[in-house]
């Protein structure tokens, strides 16, 4: 299984509607990606950095988990580019993208 990570820097300078991205961008995610094999997404909101009082790194953190690379790359190139276009939809902020295998 491998997972793509997109995460989203805390900045104080940029805004982020929570709201749009639960309600609005993560189904459109899904319905996007469901019938490319697409296993789960899992949302995490930032509430501390290393230690209590302090600010989260990231914002958020989302996986986006496939069963094989070849599928993850598949959606992408079919959906990509529509999910990144509704980013500024909700957040100024420019994510960072890691893709892992799952141990």
């Amino acid at each position: 299984m491998v997972k793509l990570t997109v995460l989203y820097p805390n900045s104080a300078e940029d805004n982020f509607d929570m709201d749009y991205y639960i309600n609005t961008h993560t189904p459109l995610v899904k319905a996007l990606l469901g019938p490319e094999g697409l296993i789960k997404v899992e949302v995490e909101e930032g509430v501390a950095g290393g230690s209590p009082g302090t600010s989260a790194s990231y914002t958020v953190i989302c996986g986006i988990f496939f069963p094989d690379p070849e599928k993850l790359e598949s959606a992408l190139e079919q959906h990509g580019m529509e999910l990144l276009s509704d980013i500024p939809n909700f957040t100024s902020v420019v994510p960072v993208m890691q893709i892992s295998k799952v141990l």
